[in-house]
């Protein structure tokens, strides 16, 4: 990753509203209309595709641009499936696509088709390859080093030479590799590296069966802190870890704050997780779709550049990730609307979040 690093705030706020205008005909008439943006997310295996992402994007779409359509499709975690859909998409006609790919490689000959079929692709959240004409993601590599951090506070005095168990993401995402050396940029020199494991999928089974093999093979005096890429690869590795009566239970990783996650660490369960603010993301990708979708410009609204393994200084808006412990689930997700406290603090969970000071 390269170019000029920005933080996106007002900034890009006042670029997205631009773009709303732009659409705008010139006797003050509404948007050109008759444009239709595509939109294909990866899976149903992490909640937040089709709890936050999906619907935050269909919002701001009709809200930039009141006459677009968006159609969407899910690839259910199978890249062939995600070919179909997308190919099935350039022969409609759709105005842009944003693609959230499962596979890169096994996409690119799509993208490439859609490049030739004049229909510009945003990458969304994973770097896709081919002729993209935008990214919207957040910072892979802080992701990963959030994370490393963490375990490390979580870990106390055994952060010095104590040992780890790193769950990573599935490795067809080129955001796996992207965490995962921010996280081991942290660990190296600072903790032993005992086993380190890539999760089809992202699937907790995988992660479950993952974490029995090393508690199988390492026993359990020598684990003090797993590294889990997301909250889906958390939840394996803790059932895992319950079921071989491990207690207390090691500090352990996430990322993406999902709401059982949230409850998992409000419980001492699950130490962290990545909060990774979607509206943000949701509404730069929804402004550059509409934006290309219309023939204009995104100068605008791109705040860096990243290069691919097929294409260079490619247009990008890499954001903030967060950090969430239970001390700070109240002034992150709470604050920010993304769950109320009765959501989070069930009747059972409801000492716990006494304890952590979720109170109203």
């Amino acid at each position: 990753m390269r170019g000029r690093r920005w933080r996106v705030g007002a900034g890009l706020a006042a670029a997205v509203m631009a773009v709303a205008l732009a659409g705008c005909s010139e006797d003050g008439g509404e948007s050109t209309g008759g444009l239709t943006i595509g939109l294909l997310l990866p899976s149903r295996a992490v909640p937040r595709w089709e709890q936050s992402d999906k619907p935050l994007i269909e919002k701001r779409v009709k809200e930039l641009c009141p006459d677009c359509t968006l159609i969407y499709a899910n690839a259910e975690n199978d890249a062939g499936s995600q070919r179909q859909q997308m190919n099935s998409m350039i022969t409609n006609g759709v105005s842009a696509l944003i693609l959230d790919v499962v596979d890169p490689k096994a996409l690119r000959s799509s993208v490439r088709a859609a490049d030739r079929a004049d229909i510009p692709v945003i990458a969304y959240d994973r770097l896709a390859e081919g002729p993209i004409s935008g990214f919207v993601s957040f910072d892979g590599g802080r992701v990963g080093r959030l994370q490393g951090e963490a375990l490390l506070k979580g870990m106390g005095a055994r952060a010095d030479d104590g040992g780890v168990v790193m769950v990573n993401g599935d490795p067809s995402s080129p955001n796996a590799a992207w965490y995962e050396g921010g996280a081991r940029s942290v660990l190296q020199h600072k903790v032993r590296i005992l086993k380190s494991y890539n999760t089809l999928g992202w699937r907790t089974e995988n992660a479950h069966d993952h974490m029995s093999a090393a508690i199988s093979t390492l026993g359990t005096n020598q684990i003090d802190g797993v590294l889990a890429a997301n909250d889906s690869i958390a939840a394996g590795v803790i059932a895992a870890l319950k079921s071989a009566r491990v207690s207390p239970l090691p500090p352990v990783t996430g990322q993406d704050a999902d709401l059982d996650a949230v409850r998992r660490i409000v419980e001492g369960e699950q130490y962290m997780t990545v909060y990774k603010p979607f509206r943000q993301e949701t509404d730069a990708a929804s402004a550059m779709a509409v934006a290309l979708a219309r023939g204009n410009d995104i100068d605008a609204l791109v705040t860096t550049s990243v290069d691919s393994p097929t294409s260079k200084d490619v247009p990008a808006v890499l954001l903030d990730p967060v950090a969430v412990t239970a001390e700070t689930i109240g002034q992150t997700l709470v604050r920010d609307g993304v769950y109320t406290l009765d959501q989070i603090c069930t009747p059972k969970l409801r000492p716990a979040c006494d304890r952590v000071g979720l109170t109203r």
